[in-house]
């Protein structure tokens, strides 16, 4: 890679990090509020959901902002913003301000993604690359964040763990200033007003273009509603029931979860790769397709044994965070030039905004039918990705 590609590379990557530390810390501190604040999981889905879907919401604006004055300034506050979240999570002392602070959160972190994945289709000559080295920071935070998180809950009292997460973002922050990173767009650039957005996002919906939303607005439905409540689900198995170590209470479920994310490191970077020598929409295909397989596997595997039950763990780790580098490139071959950071504002409006249905769509069937009922309805929304990616393939 040029000095240039390796400069956004570090940079987004360390931010990317940063988001994912946050995001998928969460879904560790949902067993111990479910018990604190006295909810059922609908009730706690739909509360987790909102903040998740800010994410979406924010996106689209996010978006704008970054075809307009430029994608560094804007990640650099989105990191800031995260950890103030984290901080007024600590907070928390019933739904209402627990809602409150993932949506603040849920709001900081909708300006990342846009943002810094525009920066990278801007300024960078090898996107795939870089693509796949964001997708490996993403993927050390996703691992780190919650393995970090799953330790300290053993020990110290959430709403610690929860000031403890907060506090590397001043660092991420800084950095990200100091970084030697320019961004060519200029206040002269992008959307300056209504028509020229909606002439825009019409250049932009092609028929090819959304297509491809709706198939990452499956997946972001599966991604969430799969990982919400993962840390519960596991726990729930007769594989993972909690032990005592040394006077501490442990809790196996959150060790796997963490372990399964971690794997998903070797996904991002590989899904990333394989865009070099596969179609996108080829590869969309393949991956929606052997989610389906897991999610059918998931449960009939716990009841085989450890060793099978790891290996389905493994494989769904590696095979979900494969999907997101793979469609950041299809929809780069299908945004306009001049409407990348509006491309991706629409991207992760279906992917987390879309996507947030399925903490809510995971914790009402998890009350009303269980686990196996809720890994069947995730194979499905898989597999109606898997279809449109197809349909893609064969325009």
């Amino acid at each position: 890679m040029q000095s240039t590609d390796r400069r956004v590379a570090a940079f987004t990557g360390l931010a990317h990090a940063s988001f994912h530390t946050y995001e998928l810390a969460i879904p560790l501190f949902v067993p111990l509020w479910l018990d604190e604040f006295s909810a059922s999981a609908a009730t706690l889905g739909l509360v987790v959901g909102a903040g998740y879907a800010l994410i979406g919401v924010g996106a689209l604006p996010s978006g704008l902002l970054s075809d307009r004055f430029g994608s560094k300034t804007l990640v650099v506050t989105a990191v800031a913003g995260m950890g103030g979240g984290f901080l007024l999570l600590s907070t928390a002392t019933g739904l209402a301000s627990l809602t409150a602070a993932l949506m603040l959160w849920g709001v900081a972190a909708s300006v990342y993604h846009p943002a810094g994945l525009s920066l990278i289709s801007r300024v960078v000559d090898d996107r795939g690359t870089v693509f796949a080295y964001h997708g490996v920071g993403g993927s050390l935070g996703t691992a780190a964040g919650p393995a970090v998180t799953a330790v300290l809950l053993v020990v110290v009292d959430w709403r610690l763990v929860a000031v403890a997460l907060a506090t590397p973002a001043a660092a991420v922050a800084v950095a990200g200033l100091l970084s030697a990173v320019d961004d060519p767009v200029g206040s002269d650039a992008g959307i300056t007003d209504v028509r020229g957005f909606v002439d825009d996002t019409r250049a932009l919906f092609t028929a090819g273009f959304a297509l491809t939303m709706v198939v990452v607005m499956l997946y972001g439905v599966y991604y969430r509603g799969l990982l919400t409540f993962l840390p519960e689900s596991l726990s729930g198995l007769a594989l993972f029931e909690p032990v005592a170590v040394a006077g501490w209470t442990v809790d196996p479920g959150q060790y796997v979860y963490a372990g399964l994310l971690a794997v998903g490191a070797l996904g991002q970077y590989g899904g990333g790769r394989v865009t070099h020598y596969v179609r996108s929409e080829v590869a969309l295909v393949a991956t929606l397709g052997v989610l389906v397989v897991l999610a059918l596997a998931f449960v009939p595997a716990s009841g085989v044994g450890t060793s099978a039950f790891l290996l389905v763990c493994a494989l769904l780790g590696l095979v979900l965070y494969s999907v997101a580098p793979i469609y950041q490139v299809a929809i780069a071959d299908r945004a306009p030039e001049g409407s990348h950071g509006l491309s991706y504002g629409y991207t992760y409006l279906g992917t987390f905004g879309v996507g947030a249905v399925g903490a809510a769509m995971a914790g009402a069937v998890l009350d009303r039918a269980g686990t196996p009922t809720l890994f069947v309805v995730l194979a499905a929304f898989a597999g109606l990705g898997a279809a449109v990616a197809l349909a893609l393939v064969r325009r």
